[in-house]
């Protein structure tokens, strides 16, 4: 039973992580096709890399009574790709979260701006320097 823990802690999150999502429009349903590239490119570039560390002998995989024993390459476990997907995920719902903030923040900085120029009472434009 514990073998599921960490898998499905994982599911867990990817799920939270998805109600973020759906919540703010932020990834998948801003525009799904795209999310999905983001993510699928994301982890499938992190599993090259941690398959090369395996065959390279900088990683290895470790035991612990949390994971299932399930195994996508050898000594790759199927909770890495779960890992990763969460990983590339939430990287991208935070990017795109920040993104939204500072492009809100412009919108509203250039609205300032434009209503500090805009005509005065009497009909003339204000002028900085003072004059008409």
């Amino acid at each position: 039973m514990t073998g599921l823990v960490y898998l499905g802690a994982l599911i867990v999150s990817i799920g939270g992580m998805a109600v973020i999502d759906r919540r703010w429009r932020l990834a998948f349903w801003h525009d799904a096709r795209r999310a999905g590239l983001t993510v699928g490119i994301g982890v499938v570039g992190f599993l090259v890399w941690d398959v090369a560390g395996l065959v390279l002998g900088i990683f290895a995989r470790g035991e612990s009574p949390w994971m299932t024993g399930l195994l996508v390459a050898p000594d790759l476990p199927i909770e890495e790709v779960f890992f990763l997907t969460l990983l590339c995920y939430v990287a991208l719902v935070v990017w795109r979260l920040l993104d939204r903030v500072l492009s809100d923040r412009r919108e509203r900085q250039a609205g300032q701006a434009g209503q500090a120029g805009q005509a005065q009472p009497g009909g003339a434009p204000s002028d900085e320097r003072g004059g008409a």
